[in-house]
């Protein structure tokens, strides 16, 4: 039965996935807007942080960078950065002591570790050729998880991690990377042939797709360290069958600057 739900909340992932990535612009933008914030209550919820006024300036500063990642000057960003820094460490002090130092820190994390981090899929998007380049980003992570676990199941012997993660094996690892590079090939040498217009070349791929996978998996292992300090099991219920949004996109958090930065450094070099 869990698996039927896994696997159906899976599908509509891929669905919506599709629909808001090939739309693009705005409403992507948006929709990763909600996304960070919903993740960001997740996190904060662990430090029981996601209805106090630090969690809200969290959420306000969340939703400044997207405003200044849509309409203003990127050059501002180190002046939101510092002003919330300051802003927390001012109801820090003038609640004091309501707040621990532990948990401001993870509010300011917060920004940068969900809504930051996952911005990059919107920027992947916009970049030159970034309609094909950005799904990458998810063969890197989602193809990656479903490869370590399949090959994992199989072949499975030597633990990866096996204080913070013991079911990943080191041979479900290489696997997740063997299969994402594998995606990756695949999916060029598609564009190749039903659209007839490959950017870049087609070895660019699999390599980047096997460098996204391996970053990828350090993404899940950080999540499962940050859920074993707070003795929680899942970030939250809002997927059927796979947790909240952190547990769906842990891997997708870390994938996505890295392809987006790949991405950049082939597109400047007449690649991708």
């Amino acid at each position: 039965m869990m698996f039927r739900t896994r696997l159906i909340s899976g599908i509509v992932l891929v669905i919506l996935a599709i629909f808001f990535i090939r739309t693009g612009g705005d409403l992507l933008l948006g929709v990763l807007l909600v996304i960070s914030i919903t993740g960001m209550t997740e996190l904060y919820k662990a430090a029981k942080l996601e209805t106090s006024l630090a969690g809200f300036i969290g959420y306000m500063a969340a939703a400044a960078y997207y405003a200044m990642l849509r309409f203003w000057d990127m050059r501002y960003l180190p002046l939101l950065i510092n002003v919330f820094l300051i802003v927390l460490l001012a109801v820090f002090v003038l609640s004091y002591p309501n707040y621990s130092s532990n948990q401001i820190i993870l509010v300011f994390f917060g920004l940068f570790y969900v809504a930051m981090m996952l911005s990059f899929i919107y920027q992947a998007r916009m970049l030159r050729d970034g309609r094909f380049f950005v799904w990458l980003i998810f063969f890197s992570s989602w193809g990656c998880d479903t490869c370590a676990y399949c090959v994992g199941m199989l072949f499975g012997k030597h633990k990866l991690a096996p204080k913070l993660s013991p079911k990943k094996s080191i041979e479900g690892s290489i696997g997740g990377i063997a299969g994402a590079a594998l995606l990756g090939l695949i999916y060029g040498a598609c564009i190749n042939a039903f659209v007839g217009f490959l950017p870049g070349r087609l070895w660019q791929y699999p390599l980047i797709c096997g460098v996204g996978a391996a970053i990828s998996q350090i993404g899940d292992l950080a999540a499962s360290g940050i859920k074993r300090n707070y003795s929680i099991k899942d970030y939250g219920k809002l997927i059927p069958g796979h947790g909240g949004i952190l547990d769906r996109f842990d891997s997708v958090i870390f994938t996505s600057p890295i392809i987006y930065f790949l991405g950049l450094y082939f597109s400047m070099k007449k690649g991708l």
